[in-house]
Parts: structure tokens; sequence; C-alpha cells
């Protein structure tokens, strides 16, 4: 990987994240759960180092930003219609 250079923690609470995993997949979905939670500058690929196992990828987190939690209608649980 890259090294990180002075800009990308330039502030407090910015983050990067370094993740090593098996396949992409488990990388990919990893960094989508961190996407859910802080602003997150995300990649759509991972990069493998020749003669390593697994795959790695590097996102930069920024957690002065914290999103809010959005319910969709498909992630509630049931409740009962009015007038039922």
């Amino acid at each position: 990987m890259k090294p990180i250079k002075d800009a990308h923690l330039s502030r407090p609470g910015l983050v990067v994240v370094d993740i090593a995993a098996a396949d992409d997949e488990t990388a990919l979905a990893f960094q989508t759960a961190l996407a859910a939670r802080w602003a997150t500058a995300t990649t759509d690929h991972t990069t493998r180092d020749p003669g390593e196992p697994g795959v790695r990828l590097r996102c930069y987190l920024d957690l002065r930003q914290e999103l809010s939690t959005v319910i969709s209608p498909s992630t509630q649980p049931d409740r009962p219609q009015r007038g039922s």
C-alpha cells in the first residue's frame, strides 16, 4: 500500500483505515459498514500484493461527520395497520 501522507491526518477526527481480508466481498462489505456510520471516501476495488494471500483496501473516514441512522421502511418491524 502507499504510505499515509500528513494531509490524510491533518486534523483530529480524520482516520485512515487499511483493511486486509481474504476476499473482495469481505473487504468491500466492511468498507460499506464503515460508510453507513461515518463520512467515508470509498473505493470500488481492492488491491492484491503478488505472492501475498488475500486483498487490501484503504479508506478514509471523517469521524467528525457522523451520519444519522435512517431506518428504511423495509427494515422497520411489522406494525399493525390502522383500522385493522
